[in-house]
């Protein structure tokens, strides 16, 4: 077993060890990352499914101190190595839906093309392989009494993690930080595409009893009528609101009251990089202007801790790949962020 107690957490990160420079085992962790390298149905920019190797690499230089959840890191942290089976089967299918996206943006007709029907096909096909590959690793951590935060690639990713967690969990409620609602039905006729994932968490996981969207500034006429007609099921504090009662006078406190107030006991946390300001993720696959800082979302997610709800699990999507890795290194220190805070919701 790692004795965590003698390890220098002010030392240089050390690349033999796992994520963050910690020297945990699999079997020693409190908390699992599980990496997901995909983003078949990604709509405008690529790169996220490579994310996770670049973010653990970009963790050596994560400072382990955090003065809100101090030595959280003592529980135990680990990365799972990539399945360079799914890399290879997300970089083929990724290939086929740049084909059809541009084939159908084109207003070309799909029936009159056997090729791209057979394409729709096998990347539908591709993603209910994922979702299941996904929820039978995550099932079998959470039944192994292990935490789990799940590390995309595109927002499609944690489906299967969340119909897991709704077998587990009879109710919660699911904190989206997003510049999207991602409740488009099918959108490009990709079932399961990263534009749906609420869409479809809300209609196959009935354990989900509300979905609480923040930064939301990018979306279409369909979701703003699903989101009225939830029936409080779905409420979104949309960005453009959230800046006008800042601007107003309100605080952040405020405003993080009433977004605290509508969430259950039981809380997911659903991390698009794309709900912070562009400039600290000018990769990710869809930027959007506007959004938050780092520091204000992680209020957000203390004050949801100190109101005695239970953060239960995470996912964090969409950050790039970038040159300079300044994606990378942001990611890597919201990753950081979510696996102490959900490690100080389960002592």
């Amino acid at each position: 077993m790692v004795d965590l107690l003698n390890f220098d957490p002010n030392n240089v990160g050390n690349p033999d060890n796992n994520i963050f420079g910690l020297p945990t085992t699999e079997e020693d962790a409190r908390l699992i990352i599980l990496p997901i390298p995909w983003e078949v149905t990604v709509s405008y920019n690529a790169g996220t499914a490579r994310a996770p190797e670049h973010l653990f690499t970009a963790s050596l230089q994560v400072d382990l101190f955090d003065p809100d959840y101090p030595d959280m890191w003592k529980q135990g942290y680990y990365m799972r190595s990539v399945d360079k089976k799914v890399l290879t089967k997300s970089d083929y299918l990724r290939k086929e839906a740049e084909l059809y996206i541009n084939y159908i943006s084109h207003g070309e007709q799909l029936q009159e093309n056997k090729f791209m029907c057979k394409s729709l096909k096998e990347i539908n096909e591709g993603s209910i392989f994922l979702n299941d590959w996904v929820y039978g690793q995550t099932k079998e951590l959470l039944e192994q009494g292990k935490l789990v935060g799940l590390l995309g690639g595109d927002h499609s990713t944690p489906f299967g993690y969340i119909k897991a967690m709704g077998e587990k969990y009879p109710e919660f409620g699911i904190l989206q930080i997003d510049a999207h609602c991602d409740l488009r039905e099918a959108y490009e006729s990709f079932t399961y595409s990263h534009a749906s994932i609420m869409y479809n968490v809300l209609s196959e996981v009935p354990a989900v009893k509300k979905l609480v969207q923040v930064g939301i500034r990018d979306f279409c006429d369909e979701e703003l009528n699903y989101v009225q007609k939830s029936n409080g099921r779905v409420v979104t504090f949309f960005d453009k609101v959230i800046k006008e009662r800042q601007y107003e006078g309100e605080t952040w406190r405020s405003i993080v009251d009433d977004i605290v107030s509508q969430l259950p006991q039981h809380v997911f946390i659903s991390f698009d990089i794309d709900g912070l300001d562009p400039k600290l993720c000018p990769q990710t696959g869809t930027p959007v202007q506007g959004g938050f800082e780092t520091e204000q979302i992680f209020y957000l997610f203390r004050k949801v801790k100190e109101s005695g709800r239970q953060i239960i699990g995470f996912d964090l999507n969409e950050v790039g790949v970038s040159k300079n890795e300044w994606d990378e290194n942001v990611g890597a220190r919201v990753l950081y962020k979510l696996c102490n805070l959900l490690t100080s919701c389960h002592p």
